[in-house]
């Protein structure tokens, strides 16, 4: 390390300051919070219990999509009968019936093993991916880092920059840093390519997008174009990776450099420049690796982003058992490319509100305020939180003999 690196340590600070944690953390519990105030009368229909009194209904699936539509009038109706009913019941009435019992504490216990194994994944891919030069407590801390990068950047922009920036400093050479951030990045996006495929072909689309847009001014159709539009633009981006990598990198510098050389498209040359060095340096490093290599990488990707999307089948089974959990997994595939296009830090706000429009025929908003909470409670804002307590620790613990010279005077 040189003191060169002084400037990136600047602003990486500045980036990730205390500050602004704030920003992400105030979006999110205002979102939860209008959500849970403005749906607190809101009715949905639960399993009726032999402590219910009073009118009960039986579901008939009135809209004939197949789902338990808990808000929905038309999946319902009155009834004489007394077993296998539902009762109507507002979101104070059920947040006041709440109680904890064992299944609920086993939920919870399964939502924390969910996180415990999406961060596993991610620390033993990228221990993997460094040929072990990283210890496990490095692997750890560079991972909580990047998850801490991510969570205060738009979910478009990612924390991808700052990963190669906190791998070199362990002491990888900036082209396996730059190798491992493409091709993590790379893992990632194949896995949502494949996933979203077979979930369509085992649910069917017309079950994963929400019914509660059809009438709203952001409907379900445009909720579809969005998705379309998103998944494409994943594909494209991952294939031009793959290409770039592994098939064409010189070419692909020259096409940078091209497409950059005429209009008001010259003021990116440098950086397109710099992309195709990057795109170049990354294909020497990988050339030659292993089968081996690449398995090992691809199943922890695999386990991390399955159990990133199975912490909220756990958290959901916190309040109701009733529900399909691949269709509440599918849904969630079009719920990231929501999340992935919003402006502010990690989708803070917009996730909130997305979730309680996905999920309304599970439960009513004004629960799915809490799970969103909590949601946010276990899969992000703990991120936020031990990054900024990792990043001083893990700046002192990297700089160079110059770098402490300097900072010492």
């Amino acid at each position: 390390m040189t003191d060169m690196q002084q400037p990136e340590e600047r602003q990486l600070k500045k980036q990730l300051s205390w500050k602004r944690i704030l920003v992400p953390v105030v979006l999110g519990l205002a979102a939860a919070s209008w959500i849970l105030v403005h749906n607190l009368n809101t009715f949905s229909y639960i399993e009726a219990t032999p402590a219910d009194t009073g009118w009960h209904y039986k579901y008939v699936d009135g809209n004939g999509n197949r789902i338990i539509d808990r808000t929905d009038d038309n999946d319902f109706e009155f009834t004489t009968e007394t077993t296998n009913t539902f009762v109507k019941k507002t979101s104070i009435e059920q947040l006041k019936s709440i109680h904890w019992d064992n299944y609920a504490s086993l939920a919870l216990i399964g939502a924390l093993l969910m996180v415990a194994l999406r961060d596993f994944g991610y620390v033993y891919r990228i221990r993997s991916m460094t040929d072990k030069q990283l210890s496990w407590k490095q692997s750890f801390e560079v991972i909580m880092l990047w998850e801490f990068a991510s969570a205060m950047t738009p979910s478009v922009v990612g924390g991808s920059g700052i990963a190669m920036f906190i791998i070199n400093r362990e002491g990888i050479n900036m082209g396996k840093s730059t190798a491992i951030t493409f091709v993590t990045a790379m893992l990632d996006e194949l896995f949502y390519i494949l996933t979203v495929p077979l979930i369509f072909l085992l649910i069917g689309s017309a079950l994963l997008f929400p019914d509660s847009w059809v009438n709203s001014s952001f409907g379900t159709n445009s909720v579809k174009i969005l998705f379309y539009i998103g998944y494409g633009f994943i594909v494209f981006l991952t294939l031009l990776i793959i290409l770039g990598i592994f098939v064409f990198p010189v070419l692909f510098k020259r096409l940078l450099q091209q497409i950059t050389s005429v209009g008001f498209l010259k003021k990116f040359r440098k950086r397109a420049t710099r992309v195709g060095d990057e795109i170049m340096t990354c294909s020497s490093e990988l050339r030659g690796k292993k089968i081996s290599y690449w398995s090992r990488a691809f199943i922890a990707t695999i386990i991390s982003w399955t159990a990133r999307f199975f912490t909220l089948n756990f958290i959901l089974l916190i309040f109701t058992r009733d529900f399909d959990h691949l269709l509440v997994y599918g849904r969630q595939l079009i719920m990231w490319v929501i999340m992935l296009i919003s402006p502010t830090p990690g989708g803070s706000g917009i996730a909130e509100l997305a979730l309680a429009n996905f999920f309304n025929y599970i439960l009513p908003a004004g629960l799915l305020a809490i799970v969103a909470l909590i949601w946010r409670l276990l899969t992000y804002f703990p991120y936020l939180f031990l990054g900024a307590i990792i990043l001083p620790r893990f700046l002192k613990r990297t700089a160079s003999p110059v770098q402490i010279e300097t900072n010492k005077r």
